[in-house]
C-alpha cells in the first residue's frame, strides 16, 4: 500500500511538472490540481501532491537566488535581485511548514511572493545582458512554480472560502 502511494504521488508529481508547461492566466492549475485530488476522495491525498510542488518551488528559489547572488559578486545591481529572491525562499519555506495545519495562511504566503517577482520584474527589465536575459527566464519560470504552488496550498484547504479562485 505505501508502495502505491509513492507511486501515486511520483505519478502526481510527473502530472504536476506537465502542467508547468500551460501559458500563464489567472490559476490555470487550479483545475487541474482539483481534478487530481477530487478523484482520489482523499483530502490527505492532495498534501503528498502539494509538498512535492512546495518543494520544487522552493528548489527553483534557491537555485535562482544562488545564480543572483553569484551573479551579485561582479554585478551590483543584482543585490535587490537577491533580497528579492532571498525573502521569496523565507516565505516558501514558511508556507511549507504551514500546508497542512493552515493552508490559508501558506496560500497567503505563496502569493506574496508573487510581489517580489513583481518587483524582480520592474528592476530588470531594461537591462539586455545575458546575466539579466537568464535571470528573466528564471523569473518566468518562478512566476508559473508560484502560481502552481498558490493553487496546491489552496486544493489542500478543504473549505469553501475561495472557491471563487477554483471557478
Amino acid at each position: 500500500m505505501a508502495k502505491f502511494s509513492v507511486l501515486s504521488t511520483f505519478a502526481a508529481a510527473a502530472i504536476t511538472l506537465q502542467l508547468l508547461l500551460v501559458p500563464a492566466s489567472a490559476s490555470p492549475h487550479m483545475k487541474y490540481i482539483d481534478a487530481i485530488c477530487d478523484r482520489s476522495h482523499d483530502q490527505d491525498y492532495c498534501n503528498p501532491l502539494a509538498e512535492a510542488v512546495m518543494a520544487l518551488t522552493i528548489a527553483h528559489a534557491e537555485k535562482t537566488a544562488a545564480f543572483v547572488a553569484e551573479t551579485g559578486k561582479t554585478d551590483p545591481t543584482f543585490t535587490e535581485y537577491h533580497k528579492a529572491y532571498l525573502t521569496v525562499v523565507a516565505d516558501l519555506k514558511s508556507a511549507n511548514v504551514k500546508l497542512k495545519e493552515s493552508p490559508d495562511t501558506a496560500h497567503y504566503d505563496v502569493r506574496s511572493s508573487t510581489d517580489q517577482m513583481k518587483r524582480v520584474e520592474g528592476l530588470v527589465a531594461s537591462k539586455n545582458d545575458q546575466a539579466s536575459t537568464t535571470l528573466k527566464e528564471m523569473t518566468v519560470q518562478m512566476e508559473k512554480l508560484l502560481d502552481l504552488a498558490a493553487s496546491a496550498a489552496d486544493a489542500v484547504d478543504d473549505d469553501d472560502e475561495n472557491i471563487h479562485r477554483r471557478v
